[in-house]
């Protein structure tokens, strides 16, 4: 299942996020709110087999472990606390770009279940930039005790991805996380992946863009998620432009076209890359 046998994506990992998978184990990404229980569930999975640090040239913290199931191994990377993907912060551009950029092969996303509303906004940001998610629904038991009730496999219908209760602090829910990687690892299970429909302007100019972004970026063939980077850049997001410079910096010509402004799009220029 592992992606990184891709030179470049190793290259990437090694010089812009400080992780070296030489031996190719699959890799996790851990993503969700502060304050969900994501730094119990790493450390549940991982026990004493982690170390700490700092992203590079950051001084966000950032940890890495690994936990094992069956004869897999997984390196799983706890990325910081976030409450979205939109790149407003040091935390949010790191989360965006490790997930969009060193090409996690799962990315496991904990929920706080006594506060889904406001936890399925990355969720679903999560969603369109990756399709191996995990759902986590932790602090289940504070959610029964507010008298909360979530019907886990209409969630999961909903989300068309894997949805895990679970109660960290206890160790509930860690033996199913590391089956369900595993599964995933071993094409077990399929994720199908789920997609946000917008309205019609804006699917009209996304699949106006997208093989536009192809011809201009093929570098990112196989590298990125082309309808998300099209709604990155429908909203105007040019801090994605930038990552994109930063981690392919041998092609910063073809993306300045697109940060100069030189590429249209009929009807639609008013709101893109202002």
């Amino acid at each position: 299942m592992a992606l990184y046998a891709d030179s470049l994506a190793l290259n990437l990992l090694r010089k812009n996020f400080n992780i070296s998978n030489d031996d190719n184990k699959p890799i996790i990404a851990l993503a969700g709110n502060p304050n969900t229980g994501k730094s119990t569930i790493f450390n549940g999975l991982t026990g004493l087999r982690q170390h700490t640090g700092n992203w590079p040239g950051k001084t966000v913290g950032r940890a890495e472990g690994y936990f094992k199931y069956k004869e897999e191994e997984f390196l799983i990377i706890d990325l910081p606390g976030t409450y979205s993907l939109l790149a407003n912060s040091t935390e949010e551009l790191i989360a965006r770009d490790f997930i969009c950029f060193a090409r996690p092969d799962l990315t496991l996303v904990v929920a706080d279940a006594t506060n889904l509303e406001r936890n399925l906004n990355l969720v679903l940001q999560v969603l369109e930039l990756s399709t191996n998610t995990i759902l986590v629904l932790n602090l289940l038991d504070e959610a029964r005790r507010k008298g909360i009730k979530i019907d886990v496999k209409k969630l999961e219908a909903c989300l068309q991805v894997p949805v895990i209760p679970a109660v960290a602090r206890e160790g509930l829910g860690l033996e199913e996380i590391k089956k369900t990687c595993y599964q995933i690892s071993k094409e077990k299970i399929k994720i199908k992946g789920f997609k946000i429909t917008y309205s019609r302007e804006i699917e009209e100019k996304i699949e106006e863009l997208i093989p536009l972004l192809k011809r201009k970026l093929p570098f990112l063939q196989k590298r990125i998620n082309w309808r998300w980077l099209a709604l990155r850049l429908l909203e105007g997001d040019k801090t994605i432009l930038a990552s994109i410079n930063t981690y392919y910096p041998i092609y910063q010509e073809r993306v300045n076209i697109f940060q100069k402004g030189e590429v249209q799009l009929d009807g639609f220029n008013q709101v893109w890359l202002k």
